[in-house]
């Protein structure tokens, strides 16, 4: 199984649950197929800024019951795309173990393959974005305490994305998602690290 770094938010899922995803990469022919019990935390720690790097409305995530299921499914999926075999994305972190199973021109015959799964039982997940922005929502509540990491003459200087920390860096991204799917952090977080994060985000000011 690919490693998954600590995700500043708790899982929803169940010890058991897991899945098989295949994240296409945005305006490319190029895709991760692969399989974890968080793929939310997977795709951060394949890209900071998931949302952008992959297309999360062509992705999709077939649920199984056992991560030793979704091994086997992945497994078989893989096996039928040895002609499509690709290297990874050189923004790819190395840290991240994503150096496997990546594949081009495969995302027709991973798709029909998701259909043929769903019509046997399996739930599916597509597009993957709906799932997506239901995860960042449960993980909401634990935003407050995460931004404890921002120094708070930062926040109180609203730095600007280029002078940002790496740690500021990080929690700017992360509420990047938020925005990225239109979800209102006033909910959440207080005035000054809202406005700190409209000087920090690359998605620009709130709207």
């Amino acid at each position: 199984m690919e490693p998954e770094p600590p995700y500043p938010f708790a899982s929803t899922s169940s010890a058991a649950r897991a899945f098989v995803y295949v994240l296409p990469c945005a305006g490319e022919d190029w895709l991760k197929l692969g399989f974890s019990r968080d793929p939310l935390a997977r795709m951060q720690t394949l890209h900071a800024r998931f949302y952008e790097f992959f297309d999360t409305e062509l992705a999709f995530a077939i649920e199984t019951d056992t991560v030793r299921e979704a091994r086997a499914l992945e497994t078989r999926l893989g096996r039928a795309l040895r002609l499509h075999e690709a290297p990874a994305p050189l923004t790819v972190p190395v840290a991240a173990g994503g150096a496997t199973e990546w594949y081009r021109g495969a995302y027709a015959s991973l798709a029909d393959s998701a259909e043929s799964l769903r019509q046997q039982g399996y739930p599916l997940h597509r597009p993957l974005r709906g799932w997506i922005r239901e995860r960042l929502i449960a993980g909401a509540e634990l935003l407050y305490a995460w931004t404890a990491l921002l120094d708070p003459l930062e926040i109180a200087a609203r730095g600007a994305a280029s002078r940002a920390s790496a740690a500021q860096r990080r929690v700017a991204d992360v509420l990047d998602a938020y925005r990225a799917e239109d979800i209102d952090l006033a909910r959440w977080l207080p005035a000054p690290v809202l406005d700190w994060h409209d000087a920090a985000s690359l998605r620009g000011p709130r709207r």
